[in-house]
């Protein structure tokens, strides 16, 4: 079919309700088709028209017009604690290096930067082929924690504030063709109070305990370039954005943003249908229909490809991708995955791991995933932080849900307005990019702007400020709403901790809270947190009506190893007890659309008092993913009853 150029965007139709608030998103999968042979331009050149500036994170796949390839491998590496790299030129040439791997955390890999979250400085060289001269040439950072500046020869090309999530850096112009660049990334992650995730102000509070490096959140603070960094290449005018809804009819709607204001048509295809949107100033709307298709859902996690071409007439960019074909949906308590109810079993996880830390490992991820289908597990949240490119494509391949979460863990509302503005802004700068970057996952239910927000600091002597909660409101309904405008298609909530306060909580379409009766409170005693938390639950019922209700957080630290009889904390058999405690529970209140035990796998936390050799035990995994008689209880449960 042709569509026109006039036909409203895909985003404006869903704002205005005529696509339904629910949505199928496309897997940003291997389905490229690779070449080692150069793409040869068209005879007769495109009119470009003017560069955009870049609004999409589309993951650079390769095709017959694009290239991509990995700048990893072992990188120089040196630490500035005085901040006077700069001044000294250091981007004009690294010494007094030592060698440190790509991707990786740098506090698991040197004894001497284990709590060092300061600025420190990466270069290696890099050769670019001749035969890409008159491509576009882009520089992909899959993450860098927290805040980077880069040079190429010596010449500052960019910069990104904010970890978790790529951005790209246009290196056309400063690319040497005639020999090796030197490419240069100072990297800091001071851990500031304007920042998210947020540190406490310690100069007002009165810590209880108090943490090395100190935080607000449970998770320790690594650093450094976490994912891959990438070299691509794609023509001049080439696909910078797609967004993709589909129904369950099969109908496919897809809009279609060009890298330049350029005027021509583009061939979408998928499923064996075919159709032409046109492109006008470089952006176009339109749709095709799959016949029958087969929806995707953790138990036939189905994908198509779709392919969009640019051509004018002959081919200037080609990108393909992977789409599934779902809808999600809150009706009332019920949470509807392709019009049916579904019960998220899973947990919170974290990016950890011995050696590389939050350092992209794929290999892990799969085993991670493999794990989590051994249990019966169908869902997971990125907790506390986007997670990478990779997991998320694995999630859709292997169809599970996600809650997609933001970085903003353990906000405190008690910090004076400028704070809490400069963290808001941050935070809606954040969303931006994760809708960006992650709206076309069919396997992304949900979004969750924050977790565990706070009216003041965990572990302190202080008592709430005024006005505290009313802040935390004003912060909450301009990112929800902000949220709800990048994609209108999908619900949103934030994360709770103890199910409150409900100002904050009943902003979302899901009401998600965590729930610890048992460890942090009613120490030792789950006959009487069994009966608070059906207390808690019924009142969240009274106070809250109407909303599906997902339990995000629940469990006990266990040391592997430990045993007791009867059950004793911080023993293997409390830990098992304490979350079949709750699952049953949850069990008997049909508006419980899911429970997520904490967590996954142990993970590396600050130094405390309260975390035994600086790692939080509450996973049913250790570190190394052995599991603990909680991992067992889980597929016991799971497998069997499927709630």
């Amino acid at each position: 079919m042709d569509t026109h150029d006039a036909l409203p965007t895909l985003r404006e139709r869903v704002a205005n309700n005529a696509v339904s608030r629910r949505s199928a998103f496309t897997l940003l999968g291997g389905a490229a088709v690779a070449t080692s042979l150069p793409f040869v331009a068209p005879a007769r050149a495109a009119q470009p028209g003017t560069r955009r500036a870049s609004g999409g994170l589309l993951y650079p796949h390769e095709s017959v017009t694009r290239t991509t390839r990995e700048i990893g491998g072992v990188w120089r590496f040196r630490t500035d604690p005085s901040d006077i790299g700069e001044r000294e030129g250091w981007e004009n040439g690294l010494a007094q290096f030592r060698l440190i791997p790509v991707p990786a955390s740098w506090n698991e890999i040197f004894d001497d930067v284990r709590n060092y979250t300061g600025t420190a400085w990466y270069e290696t060289y890099l050769n670019v082929a001749r035969s890409l001269k008159g491509q576009r040439i882009v520089l992909r950072f899959g993450s860098v924690q927290y805040a980077a500046k880069v040079w190429l020869n010596g010449k500052a090309v960019g910069g990104h504030v904010g970890g978790h999530l790529p951005f790209v850096i246009d290196i056309t112009d400063a690319v040497l063709f005639d020999g090796p660049n030197r490419l240069t990334v100072q990297v800091e992650n001071k851990l500031l109070l304007e920042r998210s995730p947020a540190v406490p102000d310690t100069g007002r509070f009165a810590m209880t305990v108090t943490h090395y490096p100190q935080t607000t959140y449970d998770f320790f603070p690594f650093t450094g370039i976490h994912r891959p960094v990438l070299l691509c290449t794609m023509p001049e005018v080439c696909v910078d954005d797609i967004t993709v809804v589909t129904t369950l009819s099969g109908r496919v709607t897809i809009d279609v943003a060009t890298s330049t204001t350029w005027t021509g048509k583009a061939k979408v295809s998928a499923g064996g249908s075919t159709a032409t949107i046109a492109i006008r100033d470089g952006r176009g709307s339109g749709s095709l229909s799959i016949a029958n298709p087969r929806l995707w859902s953790p138990e036939d996690p189905h994908l198509y490809t779709l392919s969009v071409r640019l051509e004018d007439p002959a081919l200037l960019d080609e990108y393909r991708m992977k789409i599934g074909v779902r809808t999600v949906a809150v009706d009332g308590d019920r949470l509807l995955l392709n019009g049916k109810p579904v019960f998220l079993r899973g947990f919170g996880k974290h990016e950890d791991f011995p050696v590389h830390g939050r350092g992209l490992d794929v290999a892990s991820i799969v085993r991670d995933f493999e794990l989590m289908k051994w249990l019966g597990a169908n869902s997971f949240r990125t907790s506390h932080y986007p997670y990478s490119d990779e997991a998320m494509m694995l999630a859709d391949e292997l169809g599970f849900l996600v809650i997609d979460e933001s970085s903003g863990v353990s906000l405190v509302f008690a910090d004076p307005p400028a704070t809490i503005e400069a963290r808001r802004l941050r935070l809606e700068d954040e969303m931006r990019a994760l809708v960006s970057r992650d709206k076309n996952h069919p396997c992304v239910i949900l979004w969750s702007v924050a977790n565990e927000p706070q009216t003041k600091p965990f572990n302190t002597h202080n008592v709430e400020t005024p006005g505290a909660v009313e802040a935390g409101v004003r912060f909450f309904k301009s990112v929800i709403g902000l949220t709800r405008t990048l994609d209108p298609t999908r619900p949103v909530t934030l994360v709770g901790h103890d199910y409150g306060p409900d100002e904050w909580l009943e902003l979302g379409d899901v009401i998600c809270a965590n729930k610890y009766g048992g460890w942090y409170y009613l120490v030792g005693q789950l006959d009487k947190a069994r009966g608070a938390l059906v207390g808690a639950i019924n009142d969240i019922r009274k106070r809250m009506p109407g909303k599906p209700v997902i339990i995000t957080e629940f469990g006990a630290d266990a040391v592997a190893g430990m045993h007791a009889q009867p059950a004793e904390m911080w023993s293997e058999e409390y830990q098992s007890e304490m979350i079949e405690m709750y699952i049953e529970v949850a069990k008997t209140f049909p508006f419980i659309v899911g429970t997520h035990p904490w967590a996954f796998a142990d993970f590396r936390t600050s130094q405390s008092v309260t975390r035994v050799g600086a790692l939080n035990h509450k996973g049913v995994f250790t570190r190394d993913r052995r599991p603990k008689l909680a991992a067992h209880t889980l597929r016991r449960l799971w497998k069997t009853a499927g709630r």
